[in-house]
């Protein structure tokens, strides 16, 4: 039931892979980046394989066993071989699948009007080397199963979030200090307002303290009172 296998970094023998046989008949993609293969004569029968990644290695031809035993491959990865010439890629017309194709670091890429003549030669080819024919690239695996969208979308939410929070922060502070000078204008009042019920206070009860004297008690009081003040006048006067 395996359907992806990465032998990358594996040493061969003999320039061929040991254990790798028609028991892994389900296989999708397939890499053996850098074993030291110089050929894909001992690959197994893989019908099912689509994507082909045989890079760094010291394949020099021998590509029509692709055809024979992964007929149905539509990316393969050649970059870094020992291939030199057109006419070694022939072998490839009979993958009628084939969409993509990379021969990066290869000494055929050297050649004149290498892209033409691979495109001529393989029309089922989209890609080649990560360009079409009129060097459009090769659009990037999308964003979303990658999970990058959602991670932008979650940090733009976190950053919302955080300044709805920090807008919420400012308008709290501007109510509390609106009631606390409220609430000191409140105390400022209630203490002016004691202060003058005291005051008047204090001359309601003095009033009413004349007032329940005899009215002969009252009038001789209101006369000392007099009689005090034209003393301290006299006193102010002899003084001068």
């Amino acid at each position: 039931q395996v359907k992806e296998l990465v032998l990358d970094n594996c040493r061969s023998q003999d320039g061929k892979v040991v254990g790798l046989s028609s028991d892994f008949e389900n296989l999708e993609f397939l890499s053996m980046i850098n074993v030291n293969l110089l050929s894909v004569s001992n690959l197994p029968k893989l019908n099912k394989l689509r994507k082909l990644e045989l890079s760094d290695n010291r394949i020099s031809g021998g590509l029509e066993v692709l055809a024979e035993r992964t007929p149905n491959l539509t990316h393969l990865n050649l970059s870094g071989n020992k291939i030199k010439d057109i006419n070694t890629l022939e072998p490839l017309k009979k993958l009628p699948n084939l969409h993509s194709l990379d021969l990066f670091n290869c000494e055929v890429t050297m050649l004149i009007n290498y892209r033409e003549s691979v495109f001529t030669l393989l029309p089922q080819l989209t890609y080649l080397d990560g360009f079409d024919a009129d060097d459009q690239e090769a659009p990037d695996s999308d964003p979303e199963a990658d999970g990058d969208g959602l991670e932008d979308e979650y940090e733009n939410g976190e950053e919302n979030d955080d300044d709805e929070e920090d807008d919420l922060d400012v308008i709290d502070d501007e109510d509390d200090d609106d009631d606390d000078l409220e609430g000191e204008e409140e105390e400022d009042g209630v203490d002016d307002e004691e202060e003058d019920e005291e005051e008047d206070g204090e001359e309601d009860e003095e009033d009413e303290a004349d007032d329940d004297l005899p009215r002969g008690e009252k009038r001789k009081r209101n006369l000392e009172d007099e009689g005090e003040e034209d003393a301290e006048e006299e006193e102010d006067e002899d003084e001068e």
